[in-house]
């Protein structure tokens, strides 16, 4: 016996290696290949949706926009052609839910500081008080890097249309005031073709991370 293996030692090493070969290309040809859903606001919460907006099941996108920065300098949609980004809505003086959004998207901040494709934006929900001189302060002690992260404040009206009709992404109050509106805890992943591809927990740093990972396929996928 031990004189067959030996005549055939060649023959059973190469069957070997050609077997697992072919068992790991079976494994990659197989495994699920990664995904990411595009959403339409049929897709959605119906309360973080304006009722006109409602039924859009197919081609939805970011609107047009134009804000001021901290910068006291205009931020529209041709600032973020071609960009992947993550949006979000929240106002400097929120005491609970806001600042874990902020420490999350500022550890954001660090990890695509050097990727050329992504940027970040958050709107105020009070452009009342968070002037941009009071988002500049805000911008200081969170160590936002100007080319990467514009914090913006406009128009209540403005912010409350593109928070419900685009980002899908704030709820509305029983106040009687016009355009009053909830923020919530959602960070958008929004692609380079103004396409929402997710929705995170911005107050929990493993959602972040989560959306870490999504951007990065984005940033690699190929276009469609």
């Amino acid at each position: 016996m031990l004189t067959f293996f030996k005549k055939y030692r060649i023959f059973f090493l190469v069957l070997f290696l050609l077997s697992a070969t072919i068992i790991t290309l079976f494994y990659f040809a197989l495994k699920p290949k990664k995904t990411l859903k595009i959403y339409n606001p049929a897709d959605v919460n119906p309360e973080m949706v304006d009722t006109t907006v409602q039924y859009v099941k197919k081609y939805h996108t970011i609107d047009d926009f134009s804000f001021t920065n901290q910068n006291g300098k205009t931020i529209t949609q041709k600032d973020y052609e071609g960009k992947i980004y993550v949006a979000d809505f929240f106002f400097t003086t929120c005491p609970s839910i806001c600042v874990p959004m902020g420490e999350n998207m500022a550890w954001l901040q660090a990890q695509i500081k050097d990727n050329p494709k992504v940027m970040l934006l958050s709107h105020t929900v009070m452009p009342d008080i968070d002037t941009p001189e009071v988002l500049k302060a805000y911008a200081v002690k969170k160590g936002v890097i100007d080319s990467k992260w514009n914090l913006v404040t406009g128009d209540k009206k403005d912010i409350y249309y593109i928070a419900r009709k685009s980002y899908l992404a704030v709820k509305t109050t029983d106040s009687s005031e016009l355009y009053d509106m909830v923020h919530t805890e959602n960070f958008v992943l929004v692609d380079a073709k103004r396409r929402i591809r997710g929705f995170y927990d911005g107050t929990k740093l493993e959602e972040v991370k989560r959306l870490l990972e999504d951007i990065n396929y984005l940033s690699n996928e190929k276009s469609e």
